[in-house]
């Protein structure tokens, strides 16, 4: 049967960011469909259903009950829940290697930035850093209030809205409001959430003032069990002596899994890396008996468990060179069981001491045995960086303006959270929304230069005023830092053959015209709204937000050619068929549907492919439909127009 060739507009649900609410009823409807009934509003969730399903006591609407709350969480819910109608335009006048690079900087507010990527990302990030604002007192500016043209932009420039009030900006005057921080950071980590990977981890840098917050935040969010730990970075060498009673000399890093990994016999696997050896690490590694198998260390041979715990691990070894019958403490029995250690000394691996008369042997553990070290909690500076060692890298790069960013972190404390949460040979997305000065991408850089790694980054930075001429916003440090930095590389490693590249994109609104006709004259709104999409939108703006919107990495290649005189973009290798044209006369559209019909059977995607025209080219219905009958005779079936 013939379909016709189906119109997306603004209000279309491919033209926003994914309806997370639908999806979660669509999913519990899968489940339990008896759990949705009809409310005054539309579908709802019956609470009855829910408790004889799950059972009463799991399921309570008591005021009192454990949990962080506050004062706009469930508006920082629906915020987390409410699509975006944005878009990201391109801009590869900002860019480097715009055709090749597999990196991206998106300028704009993250919260909106966050839900235009949920399609084309979701479940694809490797690992998540952020350093977000601390809630110190200073101004935060977030307004999640994202508005057709970003004009909210203008009042982010003067901190504040309609009428002069303040947004969401947090000052001393406020009473550095921990709701204001909870509001703005809970919509964030929950669409966070979703485009980690499986095995992905999230790092979060944060201060004394919210890590009691943050930590409750996360464990809601990502869930309690998969907390992996609190690290504790010295960020100070030397006290400072204004402060009162303590000088800080260290910020958290919270971390958590996606989902913390468990193996067949239910106990937990790691998720994180562990750490190379160094040379103090391998000192304890000796060679005394010289041992053709190489270095060892002597490990206890007992462990703290009693007899009563372990019967199996308490027996008597023989003392092979005395012949005395030892027997371990009943309080610290043998860590090994008595097949284990008749193992171990067929295996040379028991030691007795030099002169091979200790009553109580030893394990023989070969370097060659150990693959990394577990990394632990403390990171003092001497290994990741302090502060002082960020700002004079910054001042390296930006000699002309070296006072440029006040609050940056070391690229060593990056690259560290970069070795333990991401794997060199494979494609490891990086993400940081709060790009700030662009250290996490400078350190992804730095790390692929290290190890020869594959890692790609995405940085999100607010274009935030800095009362600069040179640089009017971070976002222009942003940028600036990455040519810097990718050109420092470069010049200082000329064989180097990684991607120093970046694509930026700006948040703005969507290229599809909304419906908003002049009550007082409605024929030339009609004139006008032939029309759909926006005239002072670029044809690649308007591939770009269908790559978001069809849930298409915007790195993704695409391949133009011109058929007759129209010109063709294959996305994908043939996942999307794009043609713009203004205009397709009727005598062309049987030409330009066969040879989109020639081309796509050379590309031979694998999944189905979306062809997408420019409503307004076609003179008339006839025409449009004609050529939707030719693509579907030939099994394109799934044709829109825009």
């Amino acid at each position: 049967m013939f379909m016709p060739m189906q119109k997306l507009t603004v209000n279309d649900p491919e033209t926003k960011s994914p309806d997370l609410v639908a999806e979660n009823l669509a999913a519990l409807k899968a489940l339990f469909p008896e759990l949705l009934t009809e409310g005054p509003e539309g579908v709802a969730v019956n609470l009855d259903v829910m408790k004889q399903l799950v059972g009463d006591r799991t399921v309570t609407e008591a005021e009192e009950k454990y949990g962080l709350n506050w004062h706009g969480k469930r508006r920082a819910r629906q915020l987390a829940l409410t699509p975006s109608t944005g878009t990201l335009r391109p801009c590869p006048e900002d860019s480097v290697d715009w055709d090749t690079t597999q990196n991206l900087m998106i300028e704009g507010d993250n919260l909106e930035v966050l839900k235009l990527l949920q399609k084309s990302y979701a479940g694809k990030v490797k690992l998540i850093y952020i350093d977000p604002p601390y809630n110190t007192g200073k101004d935060f500016v977030y307004p999640d209030n994202f508005q057709d043209n970003i004009k909210n932009y203008l009042e982010i420039t003067g901190q504040t809205g309609e009428g002069g009030q303040k947004l969401s900006s947090n000052t001393e005057a406020s009473g550095r409001f921990h709701t204001d921080w909870l509001n703005m950071m809970y919509p964030r980590l929950k669409l966070a959430r979703n485009l980690l990977r499986d095995d992905g981890v999230i790092f979060i840098s944060i201060d004394d003032n919210e890590i009691d917050n943050l930590q409750k935040l996360c464990s809601e969010i990502l869930g309690e069990e998969n907390f992996l730990g609190c690290i504790t970075w010295q960020k100070k060498y030397a006290p400072a002596n204004d402060t009162i009673d303590f000088s800080p000399s260290h910020d958290y890093l919270l971390v958590y899994a996606k989902l913390r990994p468990t193996g067949q016999n239910g106990k937990l696997e790691a998720i994180l890396s562990r750490e190379e050896r160094s040379e103090k690490t391998n000192a304890a590694y000796k060679n005394p008996d010289n041992d053709p198998r190489g270095l060892w260390r002597a490990d206890n041979y007992k462990c703290n468990k009693t007899s009563e715990e372990r019967p199996n691990l308490y027996y008597s070894i023989i003392q092979p060179n005395t012949g005395d019958v030892i027997w371990p403490n009943k309080s610290a029995v043998w860590r090994y069981s008595k097949e284990k250690h008749e193992q171990n000394c067929k295996d040379k691996r028991v030691w007795w001491g030099v002169d091979g008369t200790n009553l109580v042997p030893a394990y023989k553990r070969f370097l060659s045995d150990v693959e990394g070290v577990v990394a632990q909690t403390i990171w003092l500076w001497s290994e990741t960086g302090h502060n002082d060692e960020a700002k004079k890298e910054i001042q390296t790069l930006f000699p002309d303006a070296p006072d440029i960013f006040q609050t940056p972190k070391p690229t060593r404390l990056i690259s560290k959270i970069l070795s333990l949460g991401t794997i060199p040979d494979e494609e490891n997305i990086v993400l940081d929304f709060f790009g700030g000065s662009a250290t996490t991408a400078h350190a992804v850089l730095n790390q692929n230069l290290l190890d020869n790694g594959n890692r790609k980054y995405i940085l999100v930075q607010l274009p935030e005023p800095t009362e600069r001429k040179d640089y009017p916003t971070i976002a222009h440090i942003t940028r600036e830092r990455l040519r810097r930095a990718g050109k420092k590389i470069k010049d200082e490693n000329s064989l180097f053959a990684g991607d120093l590249g970046f694509r930026v994109f700006k948040l703005d609104s969507t290229n599809i015209r909304e419906w908003d006709p002049n009550r007082a004259n409605l024929a030339e709104s009609l004139e006008a709204s032939v029309e759909h999409l926006k005239t002072n939108r670029t044809e690649q703006d308007i591939l770009f937000e269908l790559l978001l919107k069809l849930g298409l990495d915007l790195c993704v290649p695409i391949e133009t050619r011109k058929i007759g005189t129209h010109e063709v973009h294959s996305i994908g290798a043939g996942t999307l068929l794009v043609c713009l044209s203004k205009s397709i006369p009727q005598a062309e559209v049987e030409p330009l549907a066969l040879g989109l019909v020639a081309w796509h059977k050379e590309l031979k995607p694998a999944g189905e492919t979306t062809v997408v025209f420019r409503d307004s080219a076609f003179a008339n219905d006839v025409a449009k439909t004609n050529l939707a009958a030719i693509l579907q005779q030939y099994g394109l079936g799934n044709v829109r127009s825009l």
